[in-house]
């Protein structure tokens, strides 16, 4: 559909959250400009092109101006209602994100292999694929993830505590590769 008046073309329909996205990008703008003082540094006698803080400066106006603008134009929009349905939805990938944080304390218990294999499967699960075949795969991948970088990447994380309680010859083979 072609827009009939400059009005048309240039009106503006709120989606359902999109206040509180507004509201929430421009405080985290505000909150960037608030710390440009203490995270970057103004060099003197330095051409005012050459400034360390020149583009992070120039990239948070930006931002505090675009997302103010942003804001303003939420707010004069006519409301579409839906906005908990979408802010909840938005919430509800903090529940991976708790997932990776509990993964992140288990490994040095666990150690890397049993958790990553554990991690995988859970996720797995959790995500609808609740086959042997899947779980498997899952298994299989974790187990992979975590041989690669400890023996082949030589990437150092710490073992788990569990490993303390292998038998000697062992425990040397899974602090070193597992």
């Amino acid at each position: 559909m072609i827009a009939k008046t400059l009005q048309d073309m240039f009106r503006r329909y709120r989606r359902p959250g999109d206040i509180v996205f507004a509201l929430l990008f421009f405080a985290f703008a505000l909150f960037l400009l608030s710390q440009l003082g203490a995270e970057t540094k103004v060099v003197k006698r330095t051409k005012w092109f050459a400034q360390p803080a020149l583009w992070p400066m120039i990239a948070i106006w930006g931002m505090v101006i675009f997302s103010g603008m942003h804001l303003l134009s939420s707010v004069l929009s006519p409301r579409i209602p839906g906005r908990l349905k979408e802010v909840t939805f938005w919430l509800m990938s903090l529940e991976y994100v708790s997932y990776f944080l509990i993964y992140v304390v288990t490994v040095p218990w666990l150690g890397y292999l049993p958790s990553t294999m554990l991690f995988a499967a859970f996720l797995a699960i959790r995500t609808g694929f609740q086959s042997r075949g899947a779980i498997g795969i899952s298994l299989t991948f974790g187990a992979v993830v975590a041989i690669v970088f400890r023996a082949l990447l030589q990437v150092n994380i710490p073992a788990g505590r569990v490993y303390e309680y292998l038998p000697d010859s062992v425990r040397v083979f899974a602090l070193t590769y597992l």
